[in-house]
């Protein structure tokens, strides 16, 4: 079957390339894709500003994936979901990976996240939610810091601020609410209890309808669990990013740790998404910090994570395509989700003066034969095809990471940095500790 993919980061290159590995997968639309997806197999990046068959007033990926006969639609980023376009999707009778729009309301609002978890009983911080700035500085002033302060829209990763001070708190208030960095995103703030621990993430498959339900099909399949290193540099140093790289599985978190996750956070999202009578059939990410008094979730995301993605996807041994089918049509209880022995490491290589102003258009050059020695797999972010065929310009701040596969977890590593020592762009920026003791570590504030 053809399948259409829409998202042009590293997650979806990750997504494209586990597809391309079923036999049942021919074509892969991907729109609009990036340098990464234009030459991974069996894919074919679209834009679609160059498609002339889109009659105004169009979906434009509804009338891509109709012209290109697509079965599947897979949904990477979560600003395409918020928007509703799984429900597109599904209008025109195209199956799709992702949640439909009520569903997808658990990312892009974070009070009704909150909301959400208070009442079906999530194991979570405590948390205020504020629309008028006054109040907001008011209660800061009164519980005290630490706190962490959020934007409730979609910000692209930029609307979280952890206070460690009073001070910090009111400043973060400020530029959330008044200085317009996150439009409107911030016109509305989430202000939550700082929960001290170690953070991991737990991506899932998810399985939810009316019909599933009285059937008894509903279910959530959580993936071996992950971490994201936020943090620009080594140590846990510096201003939060979109993801410096991943690690898959984690030594520190155990099956007992696992089963609290499934019986405090898993299992009534679950039963959440069943009552509210969402059509979710897709993703879900877990942000979970892990604390002394237990697993706690930070945040829904509803989608898959990226860099995580990067780390966990090519851990799985079964058929990437077929679990999106068990997803779709109801199966997915019944579908064996199972890992290879062994560990991934994806760090990512940024431009230079990422998170802040970077330059783009710097030429990429990756030596063959290191690559080929070392094992590793490039997924591509912010790079696009270059002017000369085969080569890649940068066009994003994560520019793309280096995954690798090891028995041991130090292997992986080694090999993953030697994946990294085959890529040379001007500014070119990584961490050297993913996955180490302490890179990752929250810490005291």
């Amino acid at each position: 079957m053809n399948i259409i993919v829409v998202g042009s980061g590293g997650r979806e290159h990750t997504i494209c390339w586990k597809l391309a590995q079923s036999s049942v997968v021919d074509k892969i639309i991907v729109v609009p894709g990036n340098g990464g997806t234009a030459i991974e197999s069996k894919c074919v990046n679209v834009n679609p500003k160059d498609c002339d068959y889109i009659a105004e007033g169009e979906n434009p990926y509804v009338a891509i994936a109709k012209h290109e006969g697509c079965r599947m639609a897979v949904i990477g980023p979560e600003d395409p979901l918020a928007e509703g376009l799984a429900d597109e999707f599904w209008k025109a009778d195209i199956p799709c990976v992702g949640p439909k729009k009520a569903g997808a309301q658990l990312e892009a609002s974070k009070d009704l996240s909150k909301n959400f978890m208070k009442k079906y009983g999530v194991a979570c911080a405590a948390s205020e939610t504020f629309v008028n700035k006054d109040a907001a500085i008011e209660y800061i002033k009164k519980h005290g810091a630490p706190v962490v302060v959020k934007a409730d829209g979609l910000a692209a990763g930029k609307g979280v601020v952890v206070a460690a001070t009073v001070d910090e708190a009111i400043a973060a208030v400020d530029d959330l609410m008044e200085s317009g960095r996150v439009g409107d995103a911030g016109k509305k703030l989430v202000i939550e209890d700082y929960l001290e621990g170690v953070e991991i993430s737990v991506l899932a498959a998810v399985s939810v309808t009316p019909e599933y339900a009285v059937s008894g099909n509903a279910t959530i399949k959580a993936f071996q669990p992950a971490r994201d290193h936020k943090r620009l540099n080594d140590g846990a140093k510096g201003p939060n990013t979109g993801g410096m790289g991943a690690v898959s599985p984690l030594d520190d978190v155990t099956p007992a740790i696992m089963a609290q996750f499934s019986k405090d956070i898993m299992e009534p999202t679950l039963n959440g998404l069943i009552k509210e009578k969402f059509d979710y059939r897709g993703f879900i990410f877990f942000g979970v910090m892990l604390t002394k008094n237990g697993p706690k979730l930070l945040e829904y995301n509803v989608r898959l994570g990226d860099p995580e993605t990067q780390a966990v996807l090519p851990l799985m041994d079964f058929d990437f395509a077929a679990l999106c089918t068990s997803i779709l049509n109801g199966s997915l209880k019944d579908f064996e989700v199972k890992f290879k022995k062994g560990y991934q490491v994806a760090p990512v290589v940024v431009s230079g003066g990422y998170p802040g102003a970077y330059k783009k258009g710097c030429e990429i050059t990756f030596n063959e034969d290191i690559l080929k020695a070392s094992g590793a797999k490039i997924f591509v972010a912010g790079a696009v095809s270059g002017r000369r065929g085969g080569d890649m310009l940068t066009s994003g701040g994560r520019v793309l990471a280096s995954s690798a596969f090891g028995k041991t977890f130090h292997e992986a590593w080694a090999k993953a940095y030697q994946g990294i020592s085959a890529v040379k762009f001007e500014g070119a920026f990584f961490r050297k500790d993913i996955g180490l003791p302490g890179a990752a570590e929250s810490g005291k504030l």
